[in-house]
């Protein structure tokens, strides 16, 4: 019901958002996000020569703090078919966090309904705050300018957005503003100058994951093709960066193990 739902709905919603939002979305996800915010960064600073800023946002509790009521009026504003509002309601009377609020992380359903209201900040960001270079996955968005004071300002005006129209606020401790030469951590990968490399703590996961399915693999409580189809995701995720060592050695397993 939730897949039959998202189809019907995705239809009416998708050509509405912004082309910078990359979660749950046909021709999207992070690779595209990474090399959409990594081509705008060298965009704006001249290959690297020129100082810019990147603000680095996180909604707070973001899922658990939708509001039902707002998200049935933005949906009201292009869905009138009472079979699906009355399939809508249902879904949302069926999980609350709080009082008409929240939803589940593991419905597809969900991520729609995620995209449908943060849609509002997008664009807010980029009609209102004329912010050219703003990316979005699902609670996370960026930023990219070249004048610090633009993007201070902007924090502001986001957090009074998000309070009196969608009630969501900030997480306090994910604001950022820092220099794009320091590196700009994005959907498991850091945007450096002249490079793009996995953050340390997706390499760390990646290598226990590995090492675990080999133990299955030996063990032959894994199919070969299974374990294959592992390491072929896990050399999907390292084309997108400068990770030539994790490459050969993923590499030399297919080899070892013949797969």
């Amino acid at each position: 019901m939730h897949q039959a739902l998202f189809r019907v709905l995705y239809k009416v919603f998708d050509k509405h958002f912004i082309y910078d939002s990359y979660s749950s979305r046909n021709d999207k996800g992070t690779h595209a996000g990474v090399i959409r915010l990594n081509n705008a960064i060298r965009k704006v600073s001249k290959n690297w020569k020129k100082t810019v800023w990147v603000l680095k946002c996180d909604v707070r509790k973001f899922f658990d703090s939708i509001d039902h009521n707002i998200l049935r009026e933005l949906i009201l504003q292009k869905v009138d078919d009472k079979e699906i509002l009355w399939l809508i309601d249902i879904i949302f009377s069926s999980f609350e966090k709080e009082k008409c609020k929240g939803l589940p992380l593991g419905n597809v359903t969900s991520q729609l309904f995620a995209n449908i209201y943060l849609n509002e900040l997008d664009q807010f960001a980029k009609h209102t705050l004329k912010a050219k270079h703003y990316f979005r996955y699902c609670d996370d968005f960026i930023i990219v300018h070249e004048d610090k004071k633009f993007l201070e300002i902007v924090i502001r005006k986001i957090e009074e957005f998000l309070k009196n129209n969608l009630k969501l606020e900030l997480h306090p401790n994910k604001v950022e503003i820092r220099k794009v030469s320091q590196g700009i951590d994005f959907l498991g990968y850091v945007i450096l100058p002249h490079a793009i490399v996995l953050r340390t703590k997706t390499k760390r996961r990646i290598s226990r994951k590995i090492k675990e399915g080999v133990k299955l693999y030996n063990k032959k409580q894994i199919s070969k093709e299974s374990f294959r189809s592992m390491i072929t995701s896990y050399l999907g995720v390292f084309s997108h960066s400068r990770s030539r060592r994790a490459t050969d050695y993923l590499n030399e397993i297919v080899n070892v193990l013949s797969i």
